[in-house]
Parts: C-alpha cells; structure tokens; sequence
C-alpha cells in the first residue's frame, strides 16, 4: 500500500491557518467528506477526536498523524495539511506541531490503518523529507515529494529482494545469512541490531533475514525453509531466543551490542570460516558461539561465556517482569490519587470502593513479577519443561514460609525468585540426564509427570528449608537500611546510582543500576527508582539538548539523529544514546554519566518518586515532586550537553563526510 495511493491534490491544504488541533482535524475531516470518503462526516470527526483523547498522535519532530478506523468511512482515504502558524498538539516530544496527515480507514478494513501508519511513520522519521514537505508549494508538488521518496524505499526494498533472490540461485556468490536480535527490554537495541546487520549486509551484498524478538513480539519470523537453506545464522542476543530450531546449523552466539559496534566483522565471522563456526551443541543449550562437545576452550574464554550465559538468563527474567512492576505499580498509585480527600493518609488506595479496586489489580500484577521473573529465569535455563518448578518457587519466594523448623514467616523476595528460577532450570536439567535411559513406553510421562512432580518437591523444599529465612532476613536489612539513609548518603548513592546508568547505555553495568531501583523499589523506596529513572533519561536528553544549543559540535546527519533522543528521553529509553557512544565515546560517555550523576541526586535531594520502574514523563502526574523532578531533569541533561560541547571539537559545515574518518 503506498501513500499516494491515498492521497489526492484535493485532500492537500497548504500553509493553512487555524488556531488549534480541533481547527486542523475538522479541516481535514471537511477535505475527505468532499472527496465522497465518508458516510457520516460528523460522526467519524467524533471518532478522531475520540482517540485523540486517549493519547496524542504528535509523533514528535513537528508532525501528527490523527486517525481514525470507522463505520462512517466509506474507502481509505488520507488527507494532509501544512500549517503556516505551528499549533500546540500535546505531542510526545512537546515541539508545536506544522504538519499533519489524517488517516480514514473502513471499520472492516483490519489492521489497514495500522499499515498506512506505520508507512507513514518511517517516512516521516526523516527530517529533511519533513521539510521538503512544508516547502511545497502546491499540492502536486507535496504529492511529488511522496511519490519520489516512495520511489526510492520500493528500488531499496527491490534491490534487497534481487539479493535475496541471487542468493537463492546463486549461493556461492550471495551467501545467505539469518540473525535474530534481541535485547532485555526489547526495544531499542533489538531494533538498531537489526537495521545495523541489514545496512552492513546491503553493503557487502550479502542476503540477510533479521528477526527480532523485541516488546511487541517476534518479527520477521525465519522460517523453517529459511533455516534450512540459510549457510549460517547470528543469534544477537542479551535474552533467550528460541534456538531448537537451529539444530545442525552453524550458529554464532553474541551479545546484542556486538552487532551494533562491528556488524561487518560478525557477518565475516559467520561466513568466512575464520571463526571456528560448528552445528549447534544441543547439550549445552544457549552457551555462546557453538562448538561441538569436547571442543577446547580456555578458562578465560569459558569464563566469559558462562558469566553472559548467566547475564542472559537472568535478562530474559527481568524483560518479562517488567511491565508487571509497570502496570501494577502505576495502578496502585493511581488508588492514592482516587482516595486524595476521601481518606487519611494511612488508608489511601483503601477509602473508596472504586480505589480498592484498583489497588487489588494493582498488587496483583505488582505481586506477580517474581513469579514471572522465576519462571523465565528457569525457562531460560532448562526450557518449558522448567517453567512450573520455577513459577512456584517464584510464588514461595513471595509467601514466605514458616514450615521450617524455628523459622519466622519471612519472604525472600527478589534474590529469593532468583535463585528459585536458576534452581528449578539446573534442577530439570539434570532430571533430564538422570531420566535419558528411562524406558520407551514411559517417555511420554516426562514432561508431564516426572518433570514437574520431581522438580517442584526439590526447588520447594530448597525453598523452605534454605532460601526464605536467610535472604528474608537479609532482604530486611537492606530495606531497613535503605529507609535509615538521611540527607548527604542518600544522595551520594542516588548519585552513583545515576552515573552507572550512563555507563554502557542497557549493557550490564546499567541494567545491574536498575535492577536495584527495582529492588528499592519492591521495598517501597520509591525514592531510588526515581533517581535511577532520571539517571537513564538524562543521556538521551542531554545528547539532543547539545545538539540543539550547540549544532556546530555535531554533524549534519548526527543533529537529525539527535532530535529523536528528546522523545526517547521522554521515554525513559537511554540506548537512544548508542549510535554517538559508538561514533564518539570518549567524550559522549563521560559527559552523560556527569549529568546523569547530578540528576539523580538532585531528584533524591528534592524527595522525587515514583510507583514503577518504567514511564519516564508518563509518570509525572505521580510523582509527588513533578516540577522539582522536571528541574532536575533539566540541569542534569544541561550539563550533559555544556559538557558535551566542551569536549568536542567543531565540524565545520557540509563536513559530514570529513568527520566520518
């Protein structure tokens, strides 16, 4: 589906003048019903603006993109509008918003709204394409500057399938390559992985298939003729991915940030037979760049892959317990907010039926994430099979137990679910090579008797007799500690706290930051969760604040990249910060971890907080401080950018290429 298709000279209106949104939508929406698009013109403006209030469509960089999927509209249609004056639009980076397209989709038209949108947003993603489009000064001429950009993503997306299609006929000259990428949160990195494997692989005119496993779910699923033909496949990954599939293949195994620092040495790796690339060794599922068993291995190098294959299961834990801590955490905050004035303080999220409601879901979800983060933890560790043993150890490490002898009702909490999931994964592991001569007839018995009944007795007991009492004593202590902290110690820690978040941008460092805000934040010390939030929003913050006070510091292509970095700032995704680490660390890393530092401990010293490890700006209208948090926000990512600017040189202007050497 391409946008001019769409899109007609008569549902385009130039340099428009209006006063607000409203104004610009009622425009649009009077363009399609002329254009005989609509049944029931009143009635879809109503079902636009109806979604406008569930969130705003400013996708940031000046542009919007309304929408609206109804039985009053008759064929898909768009409209489009440049405005002379910019309009506040509430958009998710704040910047006034000039240009707009309005997409009308039939109510039974499935998912085609969601395509148009996503063309729309990668065409839009480019800012002198932007403006190309609020030059224009007729509507053919914007139509023209569509068609032409189209043009040249279906000769890229051509030139990619006549690759793919040599590789099919000719193997030896185009080897064929698969990759999977994926990161702990499955967002940032997942995704730059992907397009940097892609971009080198065009490059070499290699053919490649990337699947990511990010958020919102596997893409670009390989499938098993894919894996059969393919000569070798990248698994780029901080977090278990399915890879039984792969059996008998040539697979290298490496963290996600490899493919983003040197994807042309990983794709020779793969194919020049310089890495001594084996079938997978399905003995030892998961570990590191495949060899064979008996392979020799240095301690050094099987040192470093035990502790990524450790890091790794771990990851696929936390990425999944996540939006549990998000959504039940924000919930319960909102039943304060629900009880303000109806309640004491004591018994807020208790007053009301309504905020007692919201509470229960909330602490459910909230309660879940060791449930969740044991179960995939173990998942990880001895697949599905290990999932039961390590959910239920998950839900003991909640409940706590007082079966053991002259043992306390305790809990062990996170480090508790923790050591339940790798438990419960080496535990079915080794049920597996204890039970590999068990008799054929009783094969079928394993995964649904002897695996679960087996694994649930040991982790149980493991549980109850050895893990809750101790590590509840000790997850006491550090709460008890945490909470005694006053003044100057508090905020020393949230100041550490925020530099190591802008150590490696998502790497381990960062993420073992944020693992404690989390665990501080189960203990209800919202106060650190805050400070390593601000710390991970600062980065991308302060990256597009330099590049806006001080655009001489940067190049041409790195300005555009870095006005991206105030929405995922917003976002509370610091990886937006990777592609200038990687151009530019000595001086990017530095200037972030110093603003990063200072505004965490600004946030602790200004007692900011917040409900869940996840929301960025989202979650402002919880926290008790917001304009403080915002203040600390800014002088933080303030003096990343003045910092920024010291550091680097000047580029002179139409440099880009120079720099690049």
């Amino acid at each position: 589906m391409q946008i001019t298709d769409l899109l007609v000279p008569e549902r385009v209106a130039l340099n428009m003048q209006v006063a607000d949104k409203a104004m610009a939508i009622h425009a649009m929406v009077g363009m399609l019903d002329r254009t005989g698009c609509l049944r029931d013109a009143v009635e879809y403006e109503k079902n636009v603006l109806e979604r406008e209030a569930q969130g705003t469509t400013g996708v940031g960089g000046g542009v919007a993109i309304p929408h609206g999927k109804s039985n009053a509209v008759l064929v898909p249609a768009l409209a489009a509008v440049t405005l002379r004056e910019a309009i506040d639009y509430q958009a998710l980076d704040g910047a006034p918003v000039r240009l707009l397209f309005l997409i009308a989709a039939p109510d039974g038209a499935n998912d085609l709204h969601i395509q148009v949108l996503a063309r729309l947003a990668q065409l839009l993603m480019e800012p002198l394409f932007c403006e190309e489009l609020k030059q224009a000064a007729t509507p053919e001429e914007f139509l023209a500057v569509i068609a032409k950009r189209e043009q040249g993503e279906t000769a890229r997306e051509a030139r990619a399938e006549a690759v793919a299609e040599a590789a099919l006929t000719e193997p030896r000259l185009a080897p064929r390559v698969l990759a999977v990428t994926a990161c702990p949160t499955g967002i940032a990195h997942t995704y730059m992985a992907a397009e940097a494997l892609e971009a080198e692989a065009a490059e070499m005119h290699i053919a490649i298939k990337v699947e990511t496993n990010g958020a919102d779910g596997v893409k670009n699923h390989l499938t098993e003729q894919e894996i059969e033909n393919a000569e070798c496949i990248i698994v780029a990954a901080d977090k278990a991915v399915e890879t039984a599939r792969f059996a008998g293949k040539p697979v290298l195994r490496v963290p996600v940030s490899q493919a983003l620092k040197d994807p042309e040495m990983l794709l020779h790796r793969a194919l020049s037979g310089t890495a001594p690339l084996e079938p997978e060794d399905e003995s030892v599922p998961g570990m590191g760049c495949n060899r064979k068993a008996g392979s020799a291995k240095d301690g050094a190098a099987a040192t470093q892959e035990f502790g990524r294959k450790l890091y790794t299961d771990l990851m696929n834990g936390v990425s999944h317990m996540i939006p549990f801590i998000t959504g039940g955490g924000i919930l319960i905050a909102l039943s304060y907010f629900l009880d303000r004035g109806n309640a004491g303080a004591e018994m807020f999220g208790r007053g009301t039926s309504l905020a007692m409601l919201v509470r229960t879901i909330g602490n459910t979800s909230f309660n879940l994430m060791y449930v969740v983060l044991a179960g995939f933890i173990a998942m990880s560790v001895g697949d599905l099979p290990a999932l039961v043993a390590g959910m239920a150890g998950g839900m003991l490490a909640i409940q706590g137990t007082s079966l053991a002898p002259q043992a306390e009702w305790v809990s062990s909490g996170f480090w508790g679910a923790m050591i339940a999931g790798f438990a419960a994964g080496l535990v079915v592991k080794l049920l597996r090579t204890a039970f590999k001569r068990l008799p054929s007839a009783l094969v079928h018995i394993k995964t649904v008797l002897l695996y679960p009944v087996a694994s649930l007795a040991v982790v149980g007991f493991m549980m109850v007799f050895l893990v809750n009492a101790p590590l509840g004593r000790f997850n006491t202590w550090i709460y008890q500690l945490l909470a005694s902290m006053q003044g100057g110690s508090r905020v020393v820690l949230a100041a550490v706290l925020g530099a190591l978040m802008a150590v490696d941008f998502g790497g381990p460092i960062n993420k073992a930051a944020y693992l404690f805000g989390t665990v501080a934040l189960a203990g209800g010390q919202e106060e650190f969760m805050a400070a390593v939030m601000a710390g991970g929003m600062v980065p991308p913050l302060g990256v597009a604040l330099a590049g806006t006070l001080f655009p001489e510091r940067f190049t041409t292509k790195e300005r555009h990249t870095a006005m991206t970095n105030y929405l995922m700032g917003a976002c509370f995704i610091t990886e937006g910060v990777v592609p200038f680490v990687l151009r530019d660390p000595l001086h990017v890393i530095p200037s972030c971890m110093v603003g990063a530092s200072l505004a965490a401990a600004l946030s602790m010293l200004f007692g900011c907080a917040v409900p869940a490890p996840h929301g960025g700006m989202f979650l402002l209208p919880l926290n008790p401080h917001p304009f403080r948090y915002l203040l600390a926000l800014l002088m933080g990512s303030l003096l990343t950018a003045v910092t920024l600017a010291v550091l680097r040189r000047k580029y002179p202007p139409k440099d880009e290429e120079q720099s690049t050497n």
